[in-house]
């Protein structure tokens, strides 16, 4: 919601007495035209395309809808969006040419987890105020080291409890992991560990797969060879695809559980047939069109579900959290304190590490403590049903 600028006591008598003596109407002060500049360092080729050129798609609609909305007084949003190839390198190369830009308020990245974490160091360095939307924990944590660093993507702690109570309420208790190499990979292989050790639910064996690997039939036929009850697939979507259909190849008989990082899209298009023993942990977003609009929150969600799909035919579960990202930034920018039209980076980041929202992908509250906004509340559990994801129950 924008907040009404104030307006000083001397400028407001001075309008008055004005007006008084030429008896004129008092008339509005002048509007600030300025434009928000986000840059956004995106994977839009590489391993990552498909995801990275999902967070475009989005961001592009949230901006189009912000701009033509009047929400932004007389001011616009403009992207500078850059490739980084989804490579850490090319990455922190973007990052440091937008915090050399005086025009750019605040830097939207995607969902590489080693990008994030590569450039943690310049970001703080440089003072700009960045959304990640990348997983790791490592990417807002420790605050001390990441000022200026926000994150917005499930927390591998919280989607571990909620894959964790799903698989008690189902009974199961001898499960396999499949887990992409990388920081949040392993990251989540601990935690469910640690959420495992606190049940009598036993881990049998676990393997771990490259996130440039186009072929896991391998290691999933080792662990279907364990015969679990249930195979726990946290890994990219599309490796979770790969890996679904590489489970019925080799037998395995057992559920599939996905955590909330092989969200993609809706529809499961050439996989929905090995995926319809699968669940997902992810937002309610996902499946919107599932769901009553009881609530402004939702009914928006709704909202946002029906142009997504309208404007690009279908939909991808990780759209809420780049459109979230750019209102949080329009939001602080707008709310900041600063010289009118122009908060200032610092101001932006002020505002940025006490946002809360009920946004797109759930409820979002940052704290000094705490950099990371998604609230556990947003994930919830979702089954492959008919060739698509809908709301369990």
């Amino acid at each position: 919601m924008t907040p009404i600028r104030s307006v000083t006591i001397a400028a407001l008598a001075s309008a008055v007495l004005a007006t008084t003596l030429t008896g004129c109407q008092f008339g509005a002060a002048e509007q600030d035209t300025s434009p928000i500049v986000i840059a956004v360092d995106l994977e839009l080729s590489g391993s990552a395309a498909p995801v990275g050129k999902a967070y475009q798609r989005a961001l592009e609609l949230k901006v189009d809808q912000l701009n033509g909305s009047g929400a932004l007084g007389a001011r616009k949003i403009e992207l500078k969006v850059k490739d980084n190839r989804s490579d850490a390198s090319e990455s922190l190369r973007n990052i440091g040419d937008f915090s050399n830009d005086s025009q750019v308020s605040a830097i939207i990245m995607g969902g590489c987890n080693e990008c994030a974490v590569g450039a943690a160091r310049t970001i703080n360095e440089k003072k700009i105020p960045t959304i990640a939307l990348a997983s790791s924990s490592a990417v807002a944590a420790p605050v001390a080291d990441r000022r200026y660093l926000f994150k917005l993507a499930p927390n591998a702690a919280d989607s571990a409890a909620a894959l964790t109570t799903e698989l008690r309420r189902r009974g199961i208790r001898k499960v396999t992991v499949l887990n992409s190499d990388d920081s949040y990979g392993r990251e989540g292989l601990d935690v469910l560990r640690r959420e495992f050790d606190k049940t009598n639910i036993k881990l049998l064996s676990d393997q771990s797969v490259k996130t440039t690997d186009t072929d896991v039939r391998q290691q999933v036929a080792t662990l279907a060879a364990r015969n679990a009850e249930a195979m726990v697939v946290w890994t990219p979507p599309e490796q979770a695809m790969l890996a679904a259909g590489a489970a019925e190849t080799a037998g395995f008989t057992g559920s599939l559980f996905f955590d909330a990082s092989a969200a993609g899209e809706l529809f499961l298009g050439a996989a929905s047939r090995s995926a319809e023993r699968a669940t997902l942990i992810f937002t309610q977003t996902m499946v919107i069109d599932d769901v009553i609009a009881t609530t402004p929150a939702k009914a928006a969600r709704r909202q946002w579900f029906q142009d997504y799909t309208a404007r690009f035919g279908g939909y991808n579960g990780f759209s809420s959290f780049a459109a979230d990202a750019v209102q949080l930034i329009a939001d602080a920018e707008l709310r900041a304190d600063g010289e009118p039209g122009r908060a200032g980076r610092d101001g932006l980041r002020n505002v940025l590490e006490t946002s809360q929202m009920d946004g797109l992908s759930g409820p979002i509250r940052m704290t000094p403590d705490n950099h990371s906004g998604l609230m556990p509340q947003a994930l919830t559990t979702l089954v492959a049903r008919g060739g698509r994801w809908r709301l369990a129950g």
